[in-house]
């Protein structure tokens, strides 16, 4: 008896003496999603990529083509709004940096709320009410900025799910604002006249929280997986870990699994069946390993739906995950230094520090909002803007400032905008908008500003439009490509005038058109010029 007695007490003392077993990083965390709902909608793509006018193979793909109100339209707006903007620190990306140890949001975080295993990333849903969010009030804002299209971010790599989502509880319908917030900007810009589109950086989710995992905090616990899971490892070394993706880190990230692939899948497939957008926009991680099988399948899916819809749709993208011409190029806060001869889109922000609503951030002008949307439409391209709104749902001040500075030039110079075509040549001028390697991408903080000699083109119904994107100030401009006997006219000009003001002075010169424009007083912004022709 008391030999049974000493070996069961030395049992228990081996029991609590030792140490805890060192939970796998490695594996991903479990998702707290319904594998038979997921499993019902893969099987529903899958059956739909194979039904209708496109395949999921890159030559059926081809087929795709730009529909021509995307062409017209010219100018949309970008809108990330979300739970980060409960901490509005930093940037969008709190949500992750807030669980990296050393980095000033883990910092501010810990000084502010406490640390992470005590208030984590889920404990701002509640705090994120959105009392005073009204979609008509935006979209009247966005329409009165001249924009012809919207864009919200339906998820974000935080998971936390933007509208009605049948696959997650953790969702802007069920808790937080408690209200379908991509359904009413849909439904607010629909009733406009607004295109609608949106957003899923879901594939970076994948990742996104496992530096949560490394150390105590809410990361781990069970309870908040259907939030926080997979939060797999990148799979780069320690020092790339943190870097912005380009073409060669995303090919060496670790690839997610069979469960997340069809999670991203489903999900997916849930934003084009639930509100039918005529643009789709895929953010960086889809181009990583184990994506592009799903790239083919979503498109086959989304472009046989939006046919059958008679709304053509559109998915941009920014990596390699798709082939050319399958899909709408999209450089991220930057620009082609050329015309392309296939559409493309330029995304970037008002905002300068952080797409989402930070206290503290720096603003972009009108002016040079407006130049750079002259630039882009001159190169066959859109602009699609974003902004920021606080966590009760108002655009900053600033913000609105900005945008409202844009339509007033557009309410005057928007027919050398709106449903134009590239001329045969862009522009001319001295400075350059583009970075070679990265063709184009976070190219826009390597630019100077324009200058008078900068002269960007677009055509219309037969009308040549010229635009400066600074103005000079003595009034005198000369268009080099527009010399006499230049090849790129086919008619003689026989009138030019200064949109919102009237006809004006020119001659053509072998040094090229010579015009003079009126006194620009206190207006700094771009000038348009309509340029008509004679008889042959």
């Amino acid at each position: 008896m008391k030999a049974r007695l000493l070996a069961a007490a030395l049992a228990l003392s081996a029991a609590t003496t030792a140490p805890a077993q060192t939970p796998d990083l490695r594996a991903p965390l479990p998702m707290d999603t319904d594998a038979a709902a997921v499993a019902k909608r893969v099987a529903m793509v899958r059956k739909g990529a194979a039904q209708g006018p496109f395949r999921p193979d890159w030559d059926s793909l081809r087929a795709y083509r730009t529909p021509e109100w995307f062409r017209d339209a010219k100018f949309g707006i970008f809108i990330h709004w979300g739970v980060y903007s409960v901490p509005a620190f930093g940037n969008e990306w709190y949500s992750r940096n807030m669980y990296v140890p050393g980095n000033a949001a883990y910092r501010h975080h810990v000084e502010t709320y406490g640390p992470p295993d005590k208030f984590g990333y889920k404990d701002f849903i509640p705090m994120f009410r959105a009392e005073k969010f009204d979609p008509a009030a935006w979209v009247a804002l966005f329409a009165d900025a001249g924009a012809r299209y919207v864009v919200p971010v339906a998820e974000h790599c935080d998971g936390f799910a933007m509208y009605a989502s049948d696959l997650t509880r953790w969702d802007a319908a069920d808790m937080g604002p408690r209200r379908d917030v991509t359904g009413e900007i849909a439904r607010a810009a629909r009733a406009r006249g607004l295109h609608f589109g949106l957003s899923s950086h879901r594939a970076e989710h994948w990742w996104w929280y496992h530096k949560g995992r490394t150390f105590a905090s809410d990361v781990g616990d069970p309870a908040n997986a259907g939030l926080y899971g997979p939060a797999a490892p990148t799979g780069l070394p320690a020092d790339k870990a943190d870097g912005w993706p380009d073409s060669d880190l995303l090919q060496n990230w670790s690839p997610p699994d069979r469960a997340f692939l069809d999670d991203w899948t489903a999900r997916t497939s849930e934003l084009i069946d639930k509100y039918r957008p005529e643009l789709i926009y895929l953010d960086w991680w889809t181009s990583a390993p184990g994506f592009e099988p799903l790239m083919r399948d979503a498109a086959a899916y989304y472009y046989n739906r939006s046919a059958a819809w008679k709304a053509p749709g559109i998915i941009a993208y920014k990596g390699s995950q798709f082939a050319e011409g399958s899909a709408l190029f999209d450089i991220e806060r930057g620009k082609t230094d050329a015309l392309k001869l296939t559409p493309w889109q330029s995304d970037t922000s008002v905002s300068i520090k952080s797409w989402g609503y930070t206290q503290g951030d720096s603003y972009r002008t009108p002016e040079s909002l407006v130049a750079d949307l002259i630039d882009i439409v001159s190169k066959n391209g859109n602009l699609l803007l974003n902004v920021g709104p606080k966590a009760d749902g108002t655009i900053p001040d600033e913000i609105a400032a900005v945008l409202r500075g844009m339509g007033g030039w557009l309410k005057v110079n928007g027919e050398a905008i709106y449903g134009t075509r590239p001329f045969l040549y862009f522009g001319e001028g001295p400075t350059k908008s583009g970075h070679v390697r990265q063709a184009g991408q976070f190219s826009e903080g390597k630019l100077t500003a324009f200058t008078p000699a900068d002269i960007r083109f677009t055509t219309r119904d037969g009308r040549l439009y010229a635009m400066g994107l600074a103005r000079p100030a003595d009034g005198a401009v000369l268009v080099k490509t527009l010399f006499t006997g230049t090849p790129y006219l086919t008619r003689p000009i026989a009138r030019i005038e200064l949109l919102g003001h009237g006809e004006v002075p020119w001659r053509q010169t072998p040094e090229g058109l010579r015009v003079t424009l009126p006194p620009a007083g206190a207006d700094a912004m771009p000038y348009a010029l309509r340029i008509s022709f004679g008889a042959d």
